[in-house]
């Protein structure tokens, strides 16, 4: 970036640092010249700027738009080149938001919309407003378009931007459809859902009609609307919800650093992205989310994107995305992390962060509900949804077909369910059992092999069995003590059809949180 482009260097309060552009002006909607009485005013301006971002440019770029009087709609556009590089060396990537004129302080008022990289253009009036964008009046004053170059070539980053205002009568914002906090339900049972899942309010390329129509047909109880950055969707889902379908509003909140999950937060609340881990900005957000009743979930912690990979820890996480979409390597490390903080949460006060699973789908072919997260609740609503996340009475599963029932019994009648606790004497015998069906086995080789049980403790694995091929159900049966095993969950995997040679075992079918075993 040149010196004279660069009006100033700054920090958002406790965040990462931004480069701050010259200010963009317009005339306004006055007559053109002095006296010229019956000049019409002008229907609309346009401005062009354009610059260059080197290499370790800030994470955010702030271009400062002018806004006059009488304005009805802004509209932006953006373009970037993308420069050959090197095999191995990251490319040309950079998103684009706005901030209107109540500015841009992190987590303040300002927030319009943010599209990322998944469009080139959007356009906000009080009427309307590009999906990821919010609708509203275009108030006279300071607002900010904002690039976030992802990442910067070796040979930096030429931008254009064209800022378009229209004028005119402001009009009306309509009010928003925000969706039912409860739906029909069947009292105290187990509702599935999906809590990732993009549309076109973000870089996904199903509308939220597409999404709800595929989660009914997946068999889906709820879902939770987690577009990047933004809360746009929030107001579209209001009539697309009903009785047989819960929707909870949140977001997914992208930095630099990792991606996390809000879920089930109050409608219309936004929460604030423009952060790293070394910024003090994490844990405040964490602690806005569950102030606005929801839930903080890391995503795919090690996912395979640049800035997706989780840097922040999980002392603030409510759960932990362990299964997102399709299973695959990354998800198998993402299990073994959480397994590791369950052994190591068997030290102190016992508090532990339980598992999810959820699809990330955005487009076709990807399938919404693979996986899903299957929560024991005493209603379809909300509050007790959230609840029964929070206190890891779930398990995960790969679609609805997959059924599943895991308890553990002692000697004298005391019984647990998943993420519940068994109170026995240190020798006592527990019986552990797992009934499963839904999991058909799959031909490899020359034949036909069934689903692997296993169930896992502190120590690892400490019993596998398979299911028969044939229908994919069975049960299971394992005994052990408290003082053997501090906790024991299940996974369900299909058989490995890669012949070994990834040396992984078999993508997860089903898996559950932990029956934890305690001593009386």
């Amino acid at each position: 970036m040149e010196r004279r482009e660069v009006l100033k260097f700054t920090a958002l309060a406790g965040a990462t640092g931004v480069f701050t552009l010259a200010p963009v002006s317009f005339a306004g909607a006055e007559p053109a010249g002095a006296g010229a009485q019956d000049s019409a005013p002008a229907a609309e301006e346009t401005r062009t700027v354009t610059g260059h971002l080197p290499t370790g440019v800030a994470d955010f770029v702030y271009l400062p738009v002018n806004v006059p009087h009488g304005v009805r709609e802004i509209a932006v556009s953006y373009t970037y080149d993308r420069p050959a590089v090197p095999v191995g060396t990251v490319g040309n990537a950079c998103d684009i938001g706005i901030f209107d004129q109540h500015g841009t302080a992190l987590g303040g008022k300002g927030f319009r919309g943010w599209s990322g990289g998944a469009r080139t253009a959007f356009t906000i009036s009080a009427e309307q407003a590009t999906p990821g964008y919010l609708a509203g009046p275009v108030s006279p004053g300071t607002w900010n378009v904002v690039l976030g170059p992802y990442t910067v070539a070796p040979q930096g980053l030429d931008y254009s931007v064209t800022i378009t205002l229209r004028y005119g009568p402001r009009g009306t914002t309509p009010a928003p459809t925000y969706p039912p906090q409860h739906a029909k339900g069947r009292g105290r049972a187990w509702y599935r859902g999906d809590c990732h899942l993009h549309t076109v309010h973000s870089d996904g390329q199903r509308t939220p009609a597409e999404v709800t129509a595929a989660a009914r047909a997946a068999g889906l109880d709820f879902i939770n609307t987690s577009e990047h950055n933004t809360t746009s969707a929030h107001s579209v889902y209001g009539p697309l919800a009903g009785d047989d379908l819960l929707v909870l509003t949140g977001e997914e909140i992208t930095t630099r650093n990792g991606h996390y999950l809000a879920i089930g937060t109050d409608p219309g609340v936004w929460f604030d992205w423009r952060y790293r881990a070394r910024d003090d900005a994490y844990a405040r957000f964490a602690r806005k989310i569950r102030g606005a009743g929801g839930l903080v979930v890391p995503a795919h912690p090690y996912g395979i994107f640049p800035a997706s990979q989780w840097k922040f820890g999980y002392d603030q996480a409510d759960a932990i995305e362990v299964w997102n979409g399709p299973w695959g390597p990354d998800d198998e490390l993402s299990l073994n992390t959480w397994d590791n903080l369950l052994t190591a949460s068997t030290r102190g006060d016992g508090h532990w962060i339980p598992a999810m699973g959820n699809s990330d789908a955005h487009r076709e072919p990807q399938v919404v509900g693979l996986p899903q997260t299957v929560v024991l609740a005493d209603g379809l609503d909300r509050a007790a949804l959230l609840a029964g996340i929070r206190a890891g009475r779930s398990w995960l599963a790969e679609s609805s077909d997959v059924q599943l029932a895991f308890t553990a019994t002692g000697p004298h009648g005391e019984h647990a369910g998943i993420g519940e606790r068994l109170v026995v004497g240190a020798e006592d015998v527990v019986t552990v059992r797992l009934e499963v069906s839904g999991v058909p086995g799959v031909p490899v080789g020359g034949g036909v092999f069934g689903a692997q049980v296993r169930l896992m403790t502190d120590e690892g694995q400490m019993f596998a069995t398979q299911l028969a091929p044939s229908g994919g159900a069975g049960s299971v049966e394992w005994r052990t003590t408290a003082s053997l095993a501090a906790y024991v969950r299940a996974e369900v995997r299909h058989p490995v059809t890669d012949g070994g040679v990834s040396g992984l075992p078999g993508a997860v079918a089903a898996l559950t949180n932990p029956m934890w075993l305690n001593v009386r």
